[in-house]
């Protein structure tokens, strides 16, 4: 399993909880889409989980931006996984991005507002905030193996189904 998590906004801890906490110790790999915000939250999260891939985020402080890239990609499942915060990104420039990546999925963050939209050879997945959810519903995404496709749930910290997608391999 993969888990996808953004917008932490945290000062001194990883403020996982519930079903969130337990994808991120679950899983083989954890993607983050920035806005960590302190060292201390990214290395608390990075001793939850065997793998994390980060990006940082418009709320980043410098010590975080020193050690994450502005975009990383993943490979997993025979898929291409794209993680960008997005707070400079439109649906075009994502889209651009994918395309020149060859990203199956992009995984982007900032809004707070867990999404998941198929663009036609690509699929977007913002994960939401599981911590500072602001106006809407708190989320994580969990990416699986599905009957050989890989199926994206957002759910929410107390583990309730939010919605699902499937993308094929």
């Amino acid at each position: 399993m993969l888990t996808a998590i953004s917008d932490t906004h945290g000062t001194d801890d990883h403020r996982l909880t519930g079903r969130t906490l337990d994808a991120v110790r679950e899983a083989d790999h954890v993607l983050h889409a920035g806005d960590f915000m302190t060292e201390q939250v990214l290395d608390a999260i990075g001793a939850e989980c065997d793998e994390l891939t980060g990006v940082i985020g418009n709320n980043d402080r410098p010590a975080v931006r020193d050690r994450l890239p502005d975009v990383a990609t993943v490979s997993w499942e025979g898929l291409t996984i794209v993680i960008v915060h997005g707070h400079e990104h439109s649906e075009t420039s994502l889209g651009m991005l994918a395309r020149q990546e060859e990203a199956d999925i992009v995984v982007v963050g900032h809004s707070h507002n867990p999404t998941l939209t198929d663009f036609g050879g690509w699929t977007l997945v913002n994960p939401g905030s599981y911590a500072d959810p602001r106006r809407y519903q708190p989320a994580h995404a969990e990416l699986d193996v599905m009957a050989g496709d890989v199926r994206v749930r957002l759910r929410s910290p107390d583990g309730t189904p939010i919605s699902t997608t499937i993308v094929e391999r």
